[in-house]
C-alpha cells in the first residue's frame, strides 16, 4: 500500500483502524507514530507503544515523548524498556498493579540490584522469571526462583475442576502455567554467546541456549547430543556445524518429546536412510513405522503389511505411498478412520473407477 495513503489511515474516524495501523506499521515515518502515541484513544496509544507488535522491528517512540508514555497507564509497560532508569522511577514502577509494567521492569539493563531481589520475589511468577532470565542475577536467586516455578504446579486436574476454584486461586494457576510454558522454550542470547560455561547448567533453557552456539567443541557437541533432556538434544541437533550420522538421528527422533503437539519432528530436518526406513517399518513404536514411506522405493511388501497396521496414523501415513498396490488403497477407502479414508482419497493413483464411484456419490 502506498505510504502516503496508508499514513492517512492515521486519522482514521474509526479508533480500530488506527490501532491496527499502529501494530501493523512499524515502520511508518515517525510523524504518523507520534500521531499515534498521542492519540485519544486508549487503544490506539495502546497499540501503538506496546511490549508486542504484529511485525518486526519494533518500534522506538521518540525519546521526548517516553516520559509522558511512562505516565499514561495504558503506555506505560511499552515505555519501560525504552526510559532511562533512576532510582525513583525504578522504585515506583517496581511498586505498579500491571503485572506487565514489572514484568518489563525486571528486564531492563539498569535495574538496580536491590529491586532485582525484590522482583525476584514477585507474587507473579512470570515477573520473577524475567530476573531468573537476566545475566546480573546471582546463582542463589536464579535457584530459587527456578525451583519456585517447578515446585508450584497444581494437581493434574486443575484445569477440568476450575469452575470450583476462586478468581484468584484461578488466575494464579493460569500465571503459573504460562510461567512454566515460558521456562521451557525461554533461549538466553548471553548464554549461547558465552556458552562453555552452561553446557552442564542445572537448567535445562541454559543448555538449550548453549546448543544454539556454534562455538563448541566436538566433545560438547556429543555430550549435547546425549543430553537427558529432548530439547536439549534436538537443539544441538539442529545446530550442530557437522551433520547428524543415522544412529544418532534415529535416536534423537525415537526420544524427541515436545513440550506441545507439533507436526515437526527432527527426522524432518535429518532424514535417515532407505536401510533406516526399512527396518523402520516393523518398529514396535508406531511413531517410528510412520517414517517407513519416507522411503520412496519402500519395497511393496512393505508397503501392504504398513496399509494393515493397527495405528491409523501409519495407515494414514502409507495412504499417499506411490507404491501401495491398488487393492490396497481401494481398501483403505473404507478404513474405520476418516482420516485414513481421506488421505487414501487423495491419493493420485487411485483407480479412475473408485474416483468416479466417490464423486458420484458425493452427488457431484
Amino acid at each position: 500500500m502506498p505510504a502516503d495513503l496508508r499514513a492517512r489511515l492515521a486519522a482514521d474516524a474509526d479508533p480500530k483502524v488506527r490501532a491496527s495501523l499502529a501494530q501493523w506499521w512499524t515502520t511508518a515515518p515517525e510523524p504518523v507514530r507520534r500521531l499515534l502515541l498521542t492519540d485519544p484513544d486508549d487503544s490506539v496509544r495502546a497499540g501503538a507503544c506496546a511490549t508486542y507488535f504484529r511485525r518486526i522491528p519494533h518500534p522506538v517512540p521518540p525519546a521526548d515523548l517516553v516520559p509522558e508514555l511512562l505516565a499514561d497507564p495504558v503506555t506505560r509497560a511499552g515505555a519501560v524498556r525504552h526510559c532511562t532508569l533512576d532510582t525513583a522511577t525504578a522504585r515506583r514502577l517496581a511498586e505498579d498493579p500491571n503485572d506487565e509494567v514489572r514484568e518489563e521492569l525486571a528486564e531492563h539493563p539498569d535495574l538496580p540490584p536491590a529491586l532485582r531481589d525484590k522482583l525476584a520475589k514477585d507474587p507473579n511468577l512470570r515477573v520473577a522469571l524475567r530476573v531468573f532470565a537476566r545475566q546480573d542475577t546471582p546463582e542463589p536467586t536464579r535457584a530459587a526462583i527456578h525451583a519456585r516455578i517447578l515446585s508450584d504446579v497444581p494437581p493434574l486436574d486443575w484445569l477440568a475442576n476450575h469452575e470450583s476454584l476462586d478468581d484468584d486461586t484461578l488466575e494464579r494457576e493460569l500465571l503459573g502455567e504460562m510461567a512454566r510454558a515460558e521456562l521451557r522454550s525461554l533461549r538466553l542470547s548471553w548464554v549461547t554467546a558465552d556458552p562453555l560455561p552452561y553446557v552442564d547448567s542445572p537448567y535445562v533453557c541454559f543448555r538449550a541456549s548453549a546448543a544454539m552456539s556454534d562455538q563448541l567443541p566436538p566433545p560438547l557437541v556429543a555430550r549435547l547430543l546425549d543430553d537427558e533432556e529432548s530439547s536439549v538434544r534436538t537443539t544441538m541437533a539442529l545446530h550442530s556445524g557437522d551433520p547428524i550420522d543415522p544412529e544418532t538421528a534415529e535416536r534423537i527422533d525415537r526420544t524427541y518429546r515436545p513440550a506441545k503437539r507439533v507436526r515437526w519432528r527432527p527426522a524432518d530436518d535429518f532424514p535417515l536412510p532407505a536401510d533406516v526406513l526399512r527396518r523402520l517399518a516393523t518398529d514396535p513404536d508406531p511413531r517410528m513405522r510412520q517414517l517407513a514411506p519416507r522411503d520412496p522405493d519402500l519395497p511393496v511388501e512393505l508397503a501392504r503389511r504398513l496399509a494393515a497396521d493397527p495405528d491409523h496414523m501409519v495407515r494414514r501415513t502409507i495412504a499417499t505411498h506411490p507404491r501401495l498396490p491398488a487393492e490396497d488403497l481401494t481398501r483403505l477407502l473404507a478404513d474405520p478412520s476418516e482420516s485414513v479414508a481421506a488421505t487414501a482419497a487423495a491419493n493420485p493413483n487411485l483407480p479412475t473407477t473408485c474416483m468416479y464411484q466417490l464423486v458420484t456419490r458425493a452427488g457431484l
